[in-house]
């Protein structure tokens, strides 16, 4: 599951679209569950975690728009219709009850694969943690503050950056390098400045910091977790 992009389950009673979609997509290095209904694809997203589902509307049994008005208030995966070319009614209806996009039929597999990716960017920044707290630290990123005890300290866009990047993968060790390429900063020197500020807003004794540590002869991690 790590080497696919993303998850997706294609929902449509057409076996030969279902077939060409996960071919296409697979190939494009998708994973790809599929259904040939609405209550196959809702007893699949019971069990599997899905980062986007392509939905035709027309199928046999429950329609593609019953299947969100059935579980909009606990699925918040987006969703891409596939609307026959005269169903413009239905597709204005599946944007109004909480569908993300929709592609007429037929259409170009090369079109599908660039909607996936542009919601899928979009899902992906609006997951980004943008307030974070661990224990004295209070850090948000839509104000730019780092709130520390009774302190407050305001953080510059260069920072930020920084910080949102760390924060969104806690843990991980970055090169000054690739910290320089964040911030389109390629010198050395500037990049440790740049961390020892943070760290007298972040840490208690910045000279020994408990959060954003050195790895040495590798680079900084910010341990939140």
């Amino acid at each position: 599951m790590d080497n696919f992009f993303a998850h997706i389950l294609v929902v449509d009673d057409d076996e030969g679209i279902r077939l060409l979609v996960k071919k296409y997509l697979e190939e494009n290095n998708y994973l790809v569950t599929t259904a040939d209904s609405a209550e196959s694809a809702f007893e699949k997203t019971k069990i599997l975690k899905f980062d986007l589902i392509i939905l035709d509307i027309m199928m046999p049994g429950k329609s593609g728009l019953e299947f969100i008005e059935d579980n909009k208030t606990n699925l918040d995966t987006p969703i891409i219709l596939l609307t026959a070319k005269g169903e413009a009614n239905e597709r204005i209806l599946g944007l109004e009850v909480g569908a993300d996009d929709y592609l007429p039929k037929p259409f170009e597999p090369k079109e599908l694969v660039l909607r996936i990716k542009n919601i899928l960017e979009k899902t992906l920044q609006s997951n980004l943690k943008r307030i974070i707290q661990f224990e004295n630290i209070k850090i948000d990123l839509n104000k730019q503050i780092i709130f520390q005890n009774k302190n407050e300290f305001k953080i510059n866009n260069t920072e930020k950056i920084i910080l949102e990047k760390m924060i969104n993968n806690p843990g991980k060790t970055f090169a000054r390098e690739e910290i320089g390429k964040l911030i389109s900063l390629n010198k050395e020197r500037s990049i440790d400045v740049i961390i020892t500020r943070l760290r007298k807003k972040i840490e208690i004794d910045p000279k020994n910091p408990k959060f954003l540590q050195t790895i040495r002869g590798a680079g900084y991690v910010l341990w939140i977790e």
